[in-house]
């Protein structure tokens, strides 16, 4: 999984996440807010990239399990900020999109891997 493309997309995710909480602290834009936004939106990632060295199969579906709540936590943050004014709709858009093309690789890594455990029961 070194270079799979979940970890490099959560890893950008990650990035422009860090970069924007960074621009939007400037523009005066509540910390707490910025704070949930960013410990949830680098989650993804750390937790993509801690399941590579997962204790088994089970460690590995809990680890993916916990970055896709992590990127619905994301997309909620980043819609109060859009209903707050604090991202544009181009923003929010863009940053949605991503949030989207994650959970989709989580949902469908998890039930892959589900599926493929309960066979070999």
């Amino acid at each position: 999984m070194t270079d799979s493309i979940l970890r490099t997309k959560a890893k950008e995710f990650a990035k422009e996440i860090v970069v924007l909480c960074r621009n939007l602290k400037k523009a005066g834009v509540e910390s707490a807010l910025l704070n949930q936004l960013l410990r949830c939106g680098t989650s993804i990632g750390a937790n993509v990239h801690e399941a590579q060295y997962a204790q088994g199969t089970k460690d590995f579906i809990s680890k993916l399990e916990i970055a896709l709540k992590e990127c619905n936590e994301s997309e909620y943050w980043l819609e109060l900020l859009s209903e707050t004014d604090g991202l544009s709709s181009q923003e929010f858009n863009a940053f949605q999109y991503r949030c989207i093309e994650l959970r989709r690789m989580l949902v469908s890594s998890v039930m892959t891997l589900k599926k493929k455990n309960s066979n070999q029961l």
